[in-house]
């Protein structure tokens, strides 16, 4: 820590080379974290809505992940900077919990978009399906 002289803490730009790594480090984790179990998750989701045509069902899953990630890592990305700058130890860990919480909460919201979205297809694509015939006697 680098003090001056009045003795208050003075920023230090290895304290804020090492938020940044820890933050680009935390929020990617969980962004790959996320998008990964989307990916799982939601492929029977899309089975369902293209009627069993796995081939697309694959094909948009792709789609949606990349796409995911994009908006994602493009925010993490823009919200990188702050106009303030750690000082002490105790700033980087503030700092830290204040990005990777926007992070998280936008992480959330698109979880949630992509639920709907999900959900959107699926029951559309169960409206849009014909009516089982009976069995033959």
């Amino acid at each position: 820590m680098i003090l001056a002289a009045d003795s208050a803490p003075v920023a230090s730009d290895s304290l804020t080379y090492l938020e940044y790594g820890v933050y680009l480090l935390l929020s990617l984790g969980v962004t790959i974290w996320v998008g990964r179990t989307l990916f799982r998750s939601g492929r029977p989701f899309l089975v369902d809505a293209f009627h069993g045509n796995e081939t697309m069902a694959d094909s948009v899953n792709n789609l949606l992940l990349i796409g995911f990630y994009l908006v994602n890592v493009g925010f993490m990305l823009l919200f990188l900077s702050s106009k303030q700058h750690p000082a002490t130890g105790i700033d980087v860990i503030e700092h830290l919990s204040k990005s990777v919480g926007v992070v998280v909460v936008v992480l959330g919201v698109m979880h949630f978009i992509n639920l709907v979205v999900l959900n959107s297809l699926r029951t559309g694509a169960q409206a849009s399906r014909p009516p089982a015939l009976p069995p033959k006697a």
